[in-house]
């Protein structure tokens, strides 16, 4: 089964748009998240509609944060991406009438909520700005305090003489 990583991509973008300091393209975004511009531009919109970004048309448009990351939370996110689940694995539900299916499926799904609500209150309680503040203890900068290095998002622009 597949997971679901939106949330875990759309903090990465939103750390590295923060740092990028201008606009950023949808195609800038899908180079650097290895998917479809399109897929970039549905997800944001989601962000956009919350009113954590808005897009910027024109040359040198693009995606921009509107909001300070000190303002946004992993709840906030999670929340603008439609609240996906928190859990890949659910109970059964084959045999309803079953007394131990019945049993089974109350001692999880009491677990279960027990602790999404745990990890939402987690996620209500961690800003952007406080992921920003571990990745620029981690990373290298120019005195301009752009990143340098490998997975810097200069790495994703495109050069002079590419296809924008």
């Amino acid at each position: 089964m597949r997971r679901d990583s939106r949330l875990s991509r759309m903090l990465h973008v939103l750390i590295h748009m923060d740092r990028f300091g201008g606009a950023m393209t949808s195609d800038m975004i899908a180079r650097m998240l290895d998917t479809n511009p399109v897929v970039v531009r549905r997800t944001m919109a989601g962000l956009r509609d919350a009113g954590y970004v808005r897009s910027e048309k024109g040359h040198g448009g693009g995606w921009v944060i509107i909001r300070p990351l000190s303002e946004i939370t992993f709840l906030d996110i999670h929340n603008a991406l439609g609240n996906p689940s928190i859990f890949a694995m659910g109970v059964a539900v084959e045999h309803p009438e079953c007394l131990v299916e019945q049993a089974v499926n109350a001692a999880l799904g009491s677990s279960f909520d027990a602790a999404e609500k745990l990890l939402l209150e987690r996620f209500a309680s961690v800003t952007l700005a406080d992921l920003a503040a571990d990745v620029d203890q981690r990373w290298p900068t120019e005195p301009d305090g752009k990143w340098t290095g490998p997975g810097s998002i200069f790495e994703h622009l495109p050069q002079s003489g590419d296809p924008e």
